[in-house]
């Protein structure tokens, strides 16, 4: 991935707080698994090759497991054998929030939900993946609800 301030720039401007759906941590914490909690609210990372939808193909909608909003479609989910579910694009401009990531000594960019704050996971560029973006949205399979299509 090129330098990280360089890939922000190409990315819409998120500095705005989260939507309606936001929600105290008791709250977020009657409504959500631990493992959901750990990883939606505290930003943690599940395991790769265990998530539900890291080598699903079914046509469908991805929407945050958390507050329901639509974020990813199948119609960009393309396989990156890295062990999560990849997108090469959010559903649409403005459904998903970015923030500079720089914990565990990594500078990456952080994907959150536009709607209710959750963390879904990070975006790469530069990787060589044959997509229309060239980026690769790394989402864990815990922050997201496949909602398949009728097709």
């Amino acid at each position: 991935m090129g330098d990280v301030s360089e890939f922000q720039e190409n990315l819409p401007q998120t500095d705005a707080p989260a939507g309606p759906a936001a929600k105290t941590d008791e709250e977020w914490r009657r409504e959500l698994t631990p493992e959901e909690f750990q990883v939606l609210r505290r930003a943690g990372t599940e395991r790769p090759y265990t998530g539900e939808y890291w080598d699903t193909h079914q046509k469908g909608v991805y929407a945050c497991r958390a507050c329901g909003a639509e974020l990813f479609t199948s119609a960009e989910k393309f396989d990156s054998h890295c062990g999560w579910p990849s997108f090469w694009a959010p559903l649409a401009e403005g459904t998903v929030r970015y923030l500079h990531d720089t914990t565990l000594g990594m500078r990456r960019i952080e994907v959150r939900c536009a709607s209710c704050d959750s963390h879904l996971g990070h975006v790469f560029e530069g990787e060589g993946y044959a997509t229309p973006t060239d980026q690769r949205f790394c989402i864990n399979s815990i922050s997201l609800r496949l909602r398949p299509s009728d097709d």
